[in-house]
């Protein structure tokens, strides 16, 4: 009885007509108070495993592992995802879903080299156009899907076929190779430009970065700000969670939903600078798991498949845990195969946490 009268104790004012009874809340057990924080800061269980991967990594392999040059080749190995994975994260805060991010990526890189080299443009331009070309083709993804009110899943399914196609036909299936852009537009190749943080002055030592890489934590730090701190990143979370309500109170749903596949295509565009500089060459048979990846990194990183909950930087996180097990395992020289097993087993994880969460109510 004495619990029950704690639970459900009554603080009745007196002394004032139309008394009411007030009733104090129950008390939370610890797995719901973990439950609610995890609801209130998603991205803490991609931090959580990450920061267990590292460190089960760094005492199987010491300092194999815990090098400066092989953590930062981490985050080389995951730019071009990493990237992708941001822009991903903006349509899957919709309840929508982009398969097309991948073949964007791969055709911006190829319009960038094909206008430097079979048309003769400035290497400036090219990329500008490159970068305009993605954001027009995720613009149209915007509209098919705010304004024709047709599914994500099948608008970005048959754009992904129809922009792998208009890849191969374009490009001839020809790749340009890295010399000649080394010798004629270096600019193609920028932001898969190394240097050096630490290194001594016989320039070994310390860490290597790309300015990929440079790029991608600047993605996600803006688009991080964008979403917590502007009305236009409150906007996104009110469409992935209720579109109705949102519409009812004062959002422009199709403005924002259109505003969101323009910027993935641009991002994507972004990452298909990256993925030249990464590889070398402009190549249209890279890339082709660029879409994959991305999802995986943003399951991952706990952003809900069903939209309105998640944060960005957690898809940051998740790309790391993608990367911190694929280097971790070659260095263990464990076969391939398991780093997609365990791979797949974190993705099942994260959806059954997502599911968990979701029940807090509030």
């Amino acid at each position: 009885m004495s619990s029950q009268k704690d639970d459900f104790e009554a603080v009745v004012k007196t002394g004032a007509p139309g008394t009411v009874a007030a009733f104090a809340p129950a008390r939370k057990g610890g797995l719901a108070q973990i439950q609610h924080m995890l609801h209130l800061q998603p991205a803490l269980v991609p931090l959580f495993v990450l920061a267990m991967s590292i460190l089960t990594f760094g005492l199987l392999l010491g300092t194999k592992f815990f090098s400066p040059f092989a953590l930062t080749l981490i985050l080389q190995q995951v730019q071009i995802v990493g990237i992708v994975a941001a822009a991903q994260s903006l349509v899957i805060l919709t309840a929508g879903i982009d398969l097309s991010v991948g073949a964007i990526a791969v055709l911006s890189s190829v319009i960038m080299g094909q206008f430097t080299f079979r048309y003769g443009l400035p290497v400036e331009v090219a990329v500008l156009c490159g970068l305009a070309f993605g954001t027009a083709i995720g613009t149209l993804n915007g509209w098919l899907v705010a304004v024709m009110k047709l599914p994500p899943f099948i608008v970005t399914l048959g754009m992904w076929q129809i922009v792998l196609a208009a890849n191969f036909l374009y490009s001839r299936n020809e790749t340009i190779r890295a010399q000649d852009i080394e010798s004629q537009a270096s600019l193609l190749q920028f932001l898969g430009t190394t240097f050096k943080v630490g290194a001594n002055d016989a320039g070994q030592g310390g860490a290597t970065f790309t300015y990929g890489v440079i790029a991608m934590v600047l993605i996600f730090v803006i688009l991080a700000y964008m979403l917590r701190h502007t009305a236009w990143g409150r906007h996104i979370y009110a469409v992935g969670d209720d579109p109705d309500a949102a519409q009812l109170s004062g959002v422009n749903v199709r403005a924002t939903i259109i505003s969101v596949y323009a910027l993935t295509g641009f991002v994507c565009a972004i990452a298909g600078w990256a993925l030249i500089g990464r590889i070398g060459s402009v190549s249209p048979t890279s890339g082709q798991l660029l879409n994959i990846e991305s999802i995986t990194a943003v399951v991952i990183g706990g952003i809900s498949l069903f939209g309105g909950r998640g944060s960005i930087l957690g898809t940051f996180f998740g790309a790391l845990i993608v990367g911190v097990f694929t280097l971790g395992l070659r260095l263990a020289g464990a076969d391939a195969q398991w780093t997609f097993l365990l791979i797949g087993v974190l993705i099942i994880a994260a959806v059954a946490v997502d599911q968990w969460i979701r029940k807090v109510s509030g």
